[in-house]
Parts: structure tokens; sequence; C-alpha cells
């Protein structure tokens, strides 16, 4: 078998790489991972893992994996400085949780299985935080929701100091040729 070169890109480098958390997305309600940062964790070229993803097409459903639309690869691209630094010039694959599971079965290299571990790592410790900041979540709606009620109620009590002040101005001034006479009228029995 003929060694294949990888290009001087994908070489081993002694790289830092970015803390997975910030490349896992929320697209459609779902957390997902774009496939340009899923190959450049397993350090193989987006359109090899893509192929190799075609290839094993029957093991990524809809669930697992979906292409984004011209809008959302829009959006993505207009949240990041260039797109040519984040790889995104055509409409990318966006994986769920299950998605890249299922990648370690498909790639097979060392550095593959153990991104695989520090991804779903990073899916685990993204949930518990979720699951322990919900109690803090809870409180803040709770407030929330206290405070809107307080403010319909100063709302109302600023409606009735309104109406009030208006109804003690007009007694006070009532408006011109609108005094009652009082008195007997000669005249008119």
């Amino acid at each position: 078998m003929v060694p294949t070169v990888m290009p001087k890109a994908f070489r081993q480098q002694p790289v830092t790489i970015p803390p997975v958390e910030r490349m896992i997305h929320v697209i459609r309600g779902q957390k997902v991972m774009l496939d340009a940062d899923l190959a450049r964790l397993y350090e193989v070229p987006t359109k090899r893992l893509n192929e190799a993803v075609r290839r094993h097409a029957s093991r990524f459903p809809d669930d697992f994996m979906f292409r984004l639309t011209k809008e959302e690869a829009t959006l993505l691209r207009s949240q990041f400085a260039t797109a040519s630094k984040r790889n995104i010039q055509y409409q990318p694959f966006a994986f769920t949780e299950s998605g890249i599971a299922m990648l370690s079965s498909v790639l097979n290299s060392e550095r593959a299985v153990q991104m695989n571990i520090a991804i779903m790592r990073a899916f685990i410790r993204m949930r518990e935080l979720v699951a322990h900041h919900k109690d803090l979540a809870d409180r803040v709606e709770k407030l929330e929701r206290n405070r809107e009620r307080a403010d319909s109620i100063i709302e109302v009590i600023i409606d009735d100091i309104d109406r009030i002040t208006r109804d003690v101005d007009r007694i006070k001034n009532p408006p011109v040729g609108t005094k009652k006479k009082i008195g007997y009228i000669w005249g008119n029995d």
C-alpha cells in the first residue's frame, strides 16, 4: 500500500486545540458541531471527513447529521470574522452528539478516538452545567414573574392616581360657564 502524503497544514504539529465547547453550536434547537471543526480536531481534511461520511451514509440519519441551509450557513459566516479562517465556503454538515459518536466508527484513527472522547466529555459537561444551573434559572424566572406582577400593580396605581388628580382638578377648577346657579330666580313661577 502506498503511504498517503498529508498536506503540510494537516501534518502532526504542536498546536493548541481550542476548547471543544466553543465549537458546539445550537442550530435548529440542537447542539451540533460543524464538519470543518470536526475535521480540524481529527486532523483530516474536511473533504476526506465528508467522503467517509458519504461512503457510510446509512449510518448518518437526519437526527445524526444534516446539511445547513444557505440561510444558516450565511448566518454562521456572519458570526465569524472571516469565512476563510473557518473554511465555511459551502453549506456545511452539522453533526449532532449521536452523529459525532458514529464518526468514531467511520474514522478509525487513534486521533479520532481520542477526540471523540474529548467531544463526548464536552457534551456531558454542557448537560451538567445546564442541569446544575436549572435551579438558578428557575429562581431568575420566578423573580422576573414577580417583577412583572409588581410592574402591573404599579401601573394600576399610577392610573388611579392620575384619575383622582383629574377629578380633584375638575372639582377645584370647573370649566367656565358650568357653575350651578344658587338661589331662587324671581319671575319663573
